[in-house]
């Protein structure tokens, strides 16, 4: 699963060919979080708080680059690195 950004500990990484709807994974030491990219939605696992608030932040800010990569995972394309957040 490649890795797109890193920051404060927090790992954003999305699958090839994975499931609907558009999504990236969230991991922050032993928490995973899968979030939706259009909605912001935790749709599986849990993150602590801080994290959460985090990557929200981060996603809102990159949404239109996490589409782009979401796009390319169909194909599957290499992805593109995102901005950690700052």
């Amino acid at each position: 699963m490649p890795e797109i950004s890193r920051f404060y500990g927090i790992v954003i990484k999305m699958f090839f060919k994975d499931h609907t709807p558009p999504h990236f994974h969230a991991e922050y030491g032993e928490y995973e979080a899968i979030f939706d990219i259009n909605t912001l939605e935790i749709i599986k696992g849990e993150l602590p708080n801080r994290a959460k608030i985090l990557v929200i932040e981060w996603a809102i800010e990159h949404r239109k680059e996490l589409l782009k990569n979401w796009e390319k995972t169909k194909i599957p394309e290499i992805l593109e690195k995102i901005d950690p957040l700052k």
